[in-house]
């Protein structure tokens, strides 16, 4: 363990032109009650008053010295600790994520308590995993956590992080965030070849250059079952006391989840905020070739020395006083401020899935159906989209999808030119009627908002694996040519489909590697070696409407 010691040092701060002393204590070893010590960097404005104090817990390093956004709140006069979780960097005992963060942050809430420099009110701020270990930090009930600011971090391990609401394993998202903070010393392999991997079961070892322990749990759970219930914030929301400022982003893997938890959480008490931009995973990288106007920029900063202001200083902030939702909508280009999620305003919308490639407001009334086989050895491939965590790895974001709408394997329906705007706020659902040759497959839908000159963009998208099309938790397989009902969960959206465009929706089976390859088997998923082509069935007629359910602002 680095030994302590104290750094007195003058920094600039980007919010106040003065140059003020901090204090800084680098590595400070913070004992866990099983006797294991992290590692935290503490710094101070002044050493002579008990502070108010803003914790961020982190598995990619606390750093070597202050950050430019911690020192904006240092001289706020706020104490700030920035600590490696169990497992990384300078803390000591095994990275054991699922777990540990429930127990690891609060017992670093008490240790900074029982600071001669902390007034004992303490709230918690970061992003990514930085934002999951504050979920997990509230579900322990502290007493000296007073508020949280989780930005893009969801708040469910199955459904948001490791798999999907459909059940399909997000297997990009994950092997890419394990391959940059797990892998082997030394090991280096392509993205592009470690995805390919099979059986998946053990794609780790392709990686990463070693077995995880990490992934071998989660592929042993591809059901949710006890195992997530027990580490899952959602199930144990009514737990979460303190209040809670959430930021998502439109193109972010956990937009659908912040969302989720913020309705839930404003059942409970009206003091919760959330704030969704035209981002992906990091707000401050832009989009190539799209940009969404002067007004997509946010102030967060501003917003958490406000949020925080209020529960650990007593000021009033201007925040409560205004609606709890700020949402930006695409296509319009601005922010638009609303009360609930989704907006009390929006009003379900079927559009119907007819011949020849149509989106109409009436179903069909001749039999029709379309059709096409699935081949999981060449599966559609993923562009874009709210994927994680590493762009020039994994691209992420809105892109032109014409390239994928001319495989045989994606079905596209679209609108006419819209004669007015239509603005779609809010869940985004696919109601299909489907049959397949295989006892199991995927079907994925996908929202698109084409442009008068053809671009055709991607809005969100989702997947259904069909054998939890009854439930996550207890599989059914299907009986090859039997007619089956379905909802392919598309995520959510903010977007105003401009008078001219027209509103699209694609149907396939399979967007790889955002979501890990169906083998049409029937068999465990993750244990397949080998994989069978299936041929798939989309109905759409008076007997069988299948249609996209969109969420529309009058």
């Amino acid at each position: 363990m680095r030994k302590l010691w104290l750094i007195a040092a003058f920094c600039a701060a980007p919010l106040v032109a003065a140059q003020r002393p901090i204090v800084k204590y680098l590595s400070v070893p913070v004992a866990m009650r099983d006797g294991v010590r992290l590692s935290a960097n503490v710094f101070l404005p002044h050493e002579r008053s008990r502070l108010p104090v803003l914790l961020m817990r982190t598995p990619y390093g606390k750093g070597a010295d202050i950050s430019e956004n911690s020192l904006a709140f240092v001289e706020h006069g706020y104490a700030v600790v920035v600590q490696d979780v169990r497992g990384r960097y300078e803390s000591e005992g095994a990275f054991q994520p699922l777990t540990q963060e429930v127990r690891d942050g609060d017992d670093t809430l008490n240790w900074i308590a029982q600071q001669p420099w902390s007034n004992g009110k303490i709230g918690m701020m970061g992003g990514s995993y930085v934002g999951i270990t504050q979920w997990k930090a509230a579900l322990s009930g502290n007493p000296h956590l007073k508020a949280i600011f989780p930005v893009v971090s969801g708040y469910d391990d199955y459904r948001d992080r490791f798999y999907s609401t459909g059940g399909a394993l997000k297997l990009g998202n994950r092997l890419e965030w394990m391959s940059e903070n797990l892998r082997a010393p030394g090991y280096h392999q392509d993205f592009e070849k470690y995805v390919l991997h099979l059986p998946v079961r053990s794609a780790d070892v392709a990686a990463l250059g070693w077995t995880s322990p990490l992934y071998r749990d989660v592929i042993e759970h591809p059901v949710f079952d006890a195992f997530w219930r027990a580490v899952s914030v959602k199930e144990q929301l009514a737990k979460i006391k303190v209040p809670v400022f959430a930021v998502g982003g439109w193109y972010d893997n956990y937009v659908e989840s912040d969302l989720e938890a913020f309705a839930a959480l404003r059942k409970q008490n009206g003091v919760n905020r959330i704030l969704v931009g035209p981002w992906a995973h990091n707000m401050s990288t832009p989009f190539e070739n799209v940009d969404f106007g002067p007004e997509a920029a946010a102030g967060v900063q501003q917003m958490q020395l406000d949020w925080f202001d209020q529960w650990l200083m007593g000021k009033d902030s201007p925040l409560l006083s205004q609606p709890a939702a700020k949402i930006f909508t695409m296509g319009a280009n601005q922010w638009r401020e609303q009360r609930e999620w989704p907006p009390a305003a929006a009003r379900a919308k079927s559009l119907y899935l007819t011949g020849q490639g149509a989106l109409g407001e009436l179903p069909a009334r001749t039999h029709g159906a379309d059709q096409f086989v699935f081949d999981p050895y060449n599966p559609v491939p993923t562009r874009g989209g709210a994927v994680c965590c590493n762009p020039k790895v994994f691209p992420w974001g809105p892109m032109d999808q014409r390239v994928v709408e001319q495989r045989r394997d994606v079905l596209v329906y679209s609108t006419k030119p819209l004669p007015r705007d239509v603005e779609a706020t809010g869940p985004v659902q696919a109601v299909l009627w489907v049959s397949s040759s295989a006892r199991d497959t995927d079907f994925t839908a996908k929202l698109v908002d084409v442009f008068p000159d053809g671009t055709a963009r991607n809005l969100t998208d989702g997947i259904l694996r069909l054998r939890y099309r009854e439930s996550l938790e207890k599989p059914v397989l299907a009986n090859p040519g039997e007619v089956y009902r379905i909802t392919v969960d598309a995520g959510v959206t903010s977007n105003v489909f401009l008078k001219g465009h027209r509103i699209r929706v694609e149907i396939s089976s399979s967007n790889f590697p955002r979501f890990d390859r169906n083998p049409n088997t029937g068999g465990a998923v993750e244990q397949a070696v080998k994989m069978a082509k299936a041929s798939q069935t989309v109905y759409h007629d008076a007997a069988h409407p299948s249609c996209v359910v969109l969420m529309v602002m009058p």
